[in-house]
């Protein structure tokens, strides 16, 4: 029997600003005179140049030193999310925050700067993880790949209108401008993606996939992206296209299930307070499937459809456990604060889902990821006295430009791989897989499935944090 290492109390303001930090160091391009992250330098600053379009900036996704924009723009949505949500919440760490939506969004008006064009790719994934190398040593192909009208490719599509229509409400108040040229890049993305559709896993299949394959389809990016428009724009146009379209998902296997490839909880969640405020439409359905994720997340309710490790965390099958764990706890806080908001109750089967206990519920989850746990060890990197040494990331595990300014080749960075050294450079916030379903975390670089970090990982809990930074005893 695994004994549960209680931390009395966790720093969730500490934790916060090291989440948002992460970024920084994930960043791609000619990095600007006040980044933190100093270890990191320029890379990657001919991108796109095969194609005379400058794909320069943008995000590397994990550990690699590829530029996939599919889960870079579901990365740019919830950091969007997060901020309308939690930005309130955030303190000093706000600006910050906003930093890096726009690091996102200035690459993904790049991406998609050329009509009938979205770049959904920049570097050859296959030679990339052949080599273990700096990104500023990089000297693989940095070949960008795009879909079109002729190779279509919605589901990559129709996440970057999501990113830029959420991250066009968030930048409204501060720079107007800013705000209408993403709005209007995000129209016209979602009309390119709808008119032409096609999974990009044809078009592009054998560079996007095993990595980013897309297996839930394009249909439920579409919905994502028509209603981030549609709480962007308030146009009947987008509400429209969501209530003809949505019978296309409904009843999906998946609709308890959130994250880079699929959208089906979040769009239920999302459009729910639209129906709660009664701005959106009479139609139930949304709230009724928003309550049925709840309910299949809550360890009590009669109908889950997640499973808990002893210690208490969240799993569901897949790689990179913990983006399942941040995802949707994200949106079990969100909808429980509509739930508050709204005042309504929530009754899975005989159990009462009350917005406190989806609190609770969700608490546990980042209490787990900072300490809270068998192995009392933080999953995040630089956040309290124990966490992982060892994470399979090249520039955090390769010595930094700094100290070893020489280019380190493709092969002899494998010495670095392969070392069971500490890594020299801590990519403060970087929240790693996690443990496997025993609880249990060998802390190898080898083993990537537990020790990569993800943007993607890191992006719901920049609100998760802020939420209980503000509400340290929900």
């Amino acid at each position: 029997m695994l004994k549960l290492v209680v931390v009395s109390s966790h720093d969730y303001g500490d934790a916060l600003t090291k989440s948002i930090l992460f970024f920084e160091g994930q960043r791609s391009g000619k990095l600007p005179p006040n980044q933190r992250v100093t270890w990191r330098k320029d890379s990657a600053l001919r991108d796109g140049i095969e194609f005379g379009v400058d794909l320069v900036g943008g995000y590397y996704d994990a550990g690699d030193n590829v530029k996939f924009s599919f889960p870079m723009a579901f990365t740019t949505t919830m950091l969007s999310w997060s901020v309308l949500e939690f930005g309130k919440d955030m303190g000093s760490d706000l600006p910050y925050a906003m930093d890096s939506i726009r690091w996102a969004t200035d690459y993904l008006l790049k991406a998609t700067s050329v009509p009938g064009f979205v770049f959904a790719q920049v570097g050859d994934p296959y030679a990339d993880h052949f080599c273990w190398e700096r990104p500023e040593d990089m000297d693989t192909p940095r070949t960008p790949y795009a879909v079109s009208k002729q190779f279509p490719g919605s589901e990559v599509s129709a996440e970057i209108a999501a990113a830029l229509a959420a991250s066009s409400i968030v930048f409204k108040p501060l720079d107007g401008g800013y705000s209408a040229r993403l709005l209007k890049r995000a129209r016209m993305v979602f009309e390119f993606a709808d008119t032409y559709r096609g999974s990009y896993n044809d078009s592009l299949g054998r560079w996007v996939c095993p990595f980013y394959c897309s297996y839930s389809g394009y249909e439920d990016e579409l919905i994502w992206g028509a209603a981030w428009l549609y709480k962007a724009t308030k146009s009947a146009f987008y509400w429209n296209y969501i209530t003809k379209n949505i019978n296309k998902i409904e009843n999906n296997n998946n609709n308890y299930a959130f994250g880079w490839d699929t959208k089906y909880a979040g769009i239920n969640v999302l459009i729910s307070k639209f129906v709660m405020s009664g701005n959106g439409s009479s139609s139930s359905m949304f709230i009724n499937y928003a309550d049925k994720f709840i309910c299949s997340v809550l360890p009590e309710s009669p109908s889950p459809s997640v499973s808990y490790s002893p210690g208490g965390l969240l799993f569901k099958p897949g790689g990179s456990n913990m983006q399942h764990s941040t995802a949707l706890s994200f949106l079990v806080v969100v909808y429980s604060n509509y739930l508050n908001q709204y005042k309504r109750t929530l009754h899975c089967g005989n159990v009462v889902a009350s917005p406190s206990r989806l609190l609770q519920l969700a608490k546990t989850q980042v209490d787990y990821i900072l300490g809270s746990n068998p192995l009392g060890m933080s999953y995040m990197v630089g956040y309290g006295k124990k966490f992982p040494q060892r994470i399979h990331h090249r520039g955090s595990s390769l010595p930094s430009m700094a100290n070893y300014p020489q280019a380190i080749g493709c092969a002899k960075g494998k010495q670095y791989f392969q070392s069971n050294n500490p890594n020299p450079n801590l990519l403060i916030g970087a929240v790693v897989g996690g443990p496997d379903f025993k609880d249990s975390y060998a802390d190898s670089r080898v083993d990537f499935v537990y020790s990569e970090p993800t943007t993607y990982i890191n992006a719901p809990l920049v609100g998760l944090l802020a939420y209980f930074k503000s509400h340290p005893n929900s």
